[in-house]
C-alpha cells in the first residue's frame, strides 16, 4: 500500500467517526427543537436549541465569559497540577508499600465515590468563601481517581518485563523509569482524564453553591434572572471545556508516548 493510500485510508478512519458523532448531535437538538415546538417539552423548562445557540454572543459579549473563564480555568489548572503531582505520587507509595496499600486502598475508593461536594460549608469554614475553598474541593474530588489508576497501572505492569530488567541487573530506580513508569503511563493518563472530569464537575458546582467567582457564578445569576437561554449556552460551554481538558490530556499522553 502506498503512502497516498495509507495517509487517506487514515484520514478516513478519523473523519468518519467525527462525521457520525457530529451527525448523532445536530440530529438531537434538531429533534428537541421539534418536541419543543409541538409542546412535547415545555419551553419553559427547556429553551429552544435555537435560543440556546444565538444566546452565545449576548453571553460572550455582556456577561464577560472569557474573563469568567479565566478564573475557573486558573483554579482548575492549580487542582489540576496537584491531583497530578500528589496523586501519582500517593499511587507510587502505595505500590512501594503493601502493607500501607492493604490499610489504604479501600479508604481511597471509597472516597472517589462519595459526594465530596456536600462537603463544602467544611471547606469553607477552613479557607473563607475564596478561591483555595474551590480549588481544594476540586483537589480532594479528583485526587481517588488518579491514586488509584496510578495504582492499577503500577500492578499490573506484566511480570515477564520486571524479569527482565531484574535479568539485566537494574537498579530500582531504572527499573521504575524504564519498565514501570512506561508501562503504567495508559493506566495512568485514564486516572487523569477522570481526576480533571471529576474535579472540573466539582469546581464548577461549588463555584455555582457559593456564588464566587468563574462559570458557575454565571450559571447561579442567569439561572437567578430566568435566563434560560444563557445558563443552557454557558453550560454547553462548560462542557465544551470539558472536551478541551479531555483532548489536551491526550495530546500530553501522545507526547509522552510517541509510538501511540
Amino acid at each position: 500500500m502506498n503512502a497516498a493510500a495509507t495517509t487517506r485510508k487514515f484520514s478516513e478512519q478519523r473523519f468518519l467517526p467525527f462525521t457520525l458523532g457530529f451527525g448523532a448531535l445536530v440530529a438531537f437538538f434538531v429533534a428537541v427543537e421539534v418536541l419543543i415546538r409541538i409542546g412535547v417539552i415545555s419551553r419553559y423548562i427547556v429553551p429552544l436549541p435555537t435560543q440556546i445557540f444565538a444566546a452565545f454572543e449576548r453571553v460572550i459579549v455582556e456577561e464577560e465569559i472569557l474573563s469568567r473563564f479565566r478564573v475557573t480555568f486558573v483554579e482548575a489548572a492549580i487542582a489540576g497540577g496537584m491531583i497530578s503531582v500528589v496523586g501519582i505520587s500517593l499511587g507510587i507509595l502505595l505500590y512501594r508499600f503493601d502493607l500501607l496499600r492493604r490499610a489504604t486502598e479501600t479508604w481511597v475508593a471509597a472516597m472517589a465515590s462519595a459526594p465530596t461536594v456536600l462537603m463544602y460549608p467544611l471547606f469553607l469554614v477552613i479557607f473563607g468563601r475564596s478561591m483555595w475553598t474551590i480549588i481544594m474541593m476540586g483537589f480532594v474530588a479528583g485526587l481517588p481517581a488518579v491514586i488509584l489508576k496510578t495504582l492499577e497501572g503500577l500492578s499490573g505492569t506484566r511480570r515477564v518485563l520486571i524479569n527482565v530488567g531484574r535479568s539485566f541487573n537494574l537498579t530500582p530506580s531504572q527499573q521504575f523509569t524504564k519498565i514501570l513508569l512506561p508501562a503504567a503511563l495508559p493506566t495512568i493518563f485514564v486516572g487523569l482524564r477522570l481526576g480533571l472530569i471529576f474535579m472540573l464537575i466539582n469546581i464548577v458546582g461549588v463555584e455555582f453553591l457559593i456564588n464566587f467567582g468563574g462559570l458557575g457564578q454565571l450559571i447561579n445569576d442567569l439561572a437567578e434572572r430566568y435566563d434560560l437561554p444563557g445558563t443552557y449556552a454557558t453550560i454547553f460551554f462548560v462542557v465544551l471545556v470539558s472536551v478541551c481538558f479531555f483532548i489536551f490530556t491526550e495530546k500530553v499522553e501522545r507526547w509522552l508516548r510517541p509510538g501511540t
